[in-house]
């Protein structure tokens, strides 16, 4: 027994804070087999998730109990420490999933306040710990695509209340709504600030093979899900007579996000080419490349959603083909799992 807790304690050592893209990424594609009609899929990867995030969940607190000094170490630094965002987003969506899979409102509501409460601890500790810490790094090497977790944390909020708003009697009702509307406003501004910086340092500074970690996809992934966030508010519109006087606005700005989030995916895969054929970078699992699994998956789902808010049928098969090519990448890096914690395993045992 001792021995097999000795071998856990030395596996969470090293445990990254963004290790929950993976409930983000399984939550997101099973969203989308539910509005795509397939239920079955649907189903098994909500019923997966839940186990994922139970067990990734429980790793996290172990780290942080056997190993706080990593946990504040991971905190004041500049690249890890917006992973800690991966958390609220997998509370949202795994809500989000509740809601509309298993029918949940008390759980839905219920991660949802977690998600809030860890979402203003975390925003106000990690963005204030950044900005009064006397050695920082310069922007070459302090900022990249993990930054815009915070934008997909805070917008992820704004989803998952503008659903819970359904379900709520009114005045809860325009309340919540005022807060989903509030919380993608401010997340399409964070936006706004982090890629700025995050696009002068791919312009400006040498940027090598080893630079273009998976969190770039969150580049996209962030404008995903703030269209996402803007659908859902145009079809809450009836519910909220405010909303219904922003509409050209929130409109305007939706297909704005849905836009920029297009023009990444060509780049993406250019960077991507460059990365492993031209420089010829080693392609192995890394849990990073949870992250760019999930927006594959939010792409596919706030299409669906813009289509039906705004009636753009002539969009067609695009959703169907993002899901595909999400569920394919999914597949393939759950596999890769399964082996390195086979690997893992059986090097400990030798050892």
């Amino acid at each position: 027994m001792r021995a097999l807790l000795r071998h856990v304690r030395d596996s969470v050592e090293q445990l990254s804070p963004g290790y929950f893209s993976m409930v983000m990424a399984t939550g997101i594609l099973s969203l989308a087999a539910h509005l795509m009609g397939v239920p079955l899929l649907a189903n098994a990867l909500f019923a997966l998730n839940w186990v994922l995030f139970v067990i990734i969940g429980v790793l996290a607190l172990l780290h942080v109990y056997w190993h706080p000094k990593l946990v504040r170490e991971d905190l004041f630094d500049h690249l890890r420490a917006p992973g800690f965002f991966t958390f609220v987003a997998a509370c949202s969506i795994l809500g989000s999933q509740s809601l509309l899979l298993g029918g949940s409102l008390r759980l839905a509501t219920l991660l949802g306040g977690i998600g809030l409460l860890t979402w203003v601890g975390f925003t106000y500790t990690i963005f204030t710990v950044l900005t009064v810490k006397q050695n920082k790094p310069g922007l070459d090497r302090g900022i990249n695509g993990g930054w815009l977790l915070a934008v997909v944390a805070t917008q992820s909020m704004a989803v998952l209340a503008a659903l819970i708003s359904n379900h709520m009697p009114q005045p809860l009702r325009l309340e919540m709504n005022f807060f989903a509307l509030s919380m993608w406003l401010w997340g399409g501004m964070l936006y706004i600030w982090m890629m700025s910086l995050i696009f002068y340092r791919y312009t400006f500074f040498a940027f090598s093979p080893a630079d273009l970690s998976p969190p770039y996809w969150i580049n996209m992934g962030a404008m995903a899900i703030s269209t996402l966030a803007g659908s859902l508010l145009i079809l809450n519109t009836p519910h909220a007579p405010y909303l219904n006087s922003m509409l050209p606005f929130i409109k305007g700005f939706t297909v704005f996000y849905w836009a920029t989030g297009t023009w990444w995916i060509p780049m993406l895969v250019a960077l991507a080419i460059w990365r492993h054929g031209v420089r010829q970078f080693p392609f192995t699992y890394d849990p990073m490349y949870w992250g760019a699994v999930f927006p594959l998956g939010m792409y596919a789902v706030s299409t669906l959603r813009m289509m039906e808010a705004m009636n753009l049928p002539f969009l067609g098969k695009l959703p169907h083909a993002m899901f595909a090519i999400g569920m394919t990448a999914w597949v393939l890096l759950f596999i890769g799992q399964l082996r390195a914690l086979r690997r893992h395993w059986a090097a400990s045992s030798r050892a």
